[in-house]
């Protein structure tokens, strides 16, 4: 039943991005603001001028502009590595690959994020639907978005970009 679910849930979000291309439907601001229960660090601090010199254009289209790669293209959706992800804004370590699972959606997911407190959750009403967005609690970069259809014990499913994260291998 999870599976199908997840499959629905992804062909309709694929829907909507083919529809509205990689248009984002959210304006990123100058500067991210925290949601309540976490506070950002030093790394928001930074223009869009200043994102823009220190990320590629997909990458800064997805973690400022709250945009979406498409699926099954990211470089982590289908890679089985032993590590860390860290947020590819600002080096936090994010998801541990221990947590990582096929979901069978075309990004990399995971049941679990390596600390609470690293991430924010947030209402995201875009595409006429209702998601709660991952945001790094650092940077406030848009990493993806949680799903409660994940396996145990969680029950989680973090759907993430792979232009929002980068893999550290362990050593």
């Amino acid at each position: 039943m999870n599976r199908i679910r997840i499959l629905f849930g992804s062909i309709i979000f694929i829907m909507a991005i083919n529809l509205f291309g990689n248009y984002s439907m959210i304006n990123a601001q100058t500067q991210t603001k925290p949601k309540k229960g976490n506070k950002m660090g030093n790394d928001a601090i930074k223009s869009n001028d200043d994102w823009k010199k220190v990320l590629t254009e997909e990458q800064y289209h997805v973690l400022r502009e709250k945009g979406t790669e498409k699926p099954f293209t990211g470089k982590y959706w289908n890679f089985s590595g032993t590590g860390k992800y860290n947020c590819a804004g600002c080096g936090v370590i994010l998801f541990d690959s221990k947590t990582k699972f096929d979901a069978g959606c075309g990004w990399p997911s995971f049941y679990d994020v390596v600390d609470n407190k690293k991430v924010i959750l947030k209402d995201d009403l875009s595409f006429g639907m209702h998601r709660i967005e991952v945001l790094c609690a650092n940077c406030g970069s848009h990493l993806g978005h949680v799903f409660d259809d994940g396996p145990k014990p969680t029950g989680q499913r973090y759907c993430i970009n792979s232009v929002s994260i980068s893999f550290e291998g362990d050593k």
